[in-house]
């Protein structure tokens, strides 16, 4: 086992641990915090795999325009930051959800582990550099990207207005 194997493993622990915080805990903040911890460290893994660029796009992208639009959205909804009972899930659908998710995983694996045994890897000499990604990117793949950019920003506009429609108590807008 080399230094990159043992990198990868301690990056891919980090990030599935993260995630599983992100989705368990009661507090939303909170969990979008730990999402950011996620996506970041997934960029590490792909950092540890030789795509950088891959990686600065994940960091980029999601690190740090998802998750600030998430924590945005949150704070303009003025969404209960605390944990709240009034929305919180019984103990039994979370038993079935944990349940759920790990047939799911077991069905992936029992599919996915046989198909996959015999295929070798060479993360030492990756089949596409950065730059042939980079004109793909960049190239016939821009303007899906600044489709995505004008929709988020649509998002973020929206959100405000949102935030700044008053009701009055019978439902309507004055």
């Amino acid at each position: 086992m080399t230094t990159r194997d043992i990198v990868f493993v301690v990056v891919g622990a980090i990030t599935a641990g993260s995630a599983l915080l992100a989705v368990s805990t009661r507090h939303l903040v909170h969990a979008a915090l730990w999402l950011l911890v996620c996506l970041g460290s997934l960029a590490g893994c792909y950092v540890v795999l030789g795509q950088e660029l891959v990686g600065l796009v994940q960091l980029l992208v999601y690190v740090g325009a998802i998750v600030v639009l998430v924590l945005f959205a949150l704070m303009l909804t003025r969404a209960p930051i605390g944990a709240n009972r009034d929305i919180s899930t019984p103990v039994w659908q979370r038993v079935v959800a944990v349940l759920l998710g790990g047939a799911t995983t077991s069905l992936l694996a029992a599919a996915l582990v046989p198909a996959l045994a015999d295929v070798q890897v060479d993360a030492d000499r990756p089949t596409t550099g950065t730059p042939e990604i980079a004109a793909a990117v960049f190239g016939s793949w821009v303007w899906p990207f600044e489709l995505l950019s004008v929709l988020l920003l649509v998002a973020l506009v929206g959100s405000f207005a949102v935030s700044r429609l008053v009701l009055r108590p019978g439902g309507d807008r004055p």
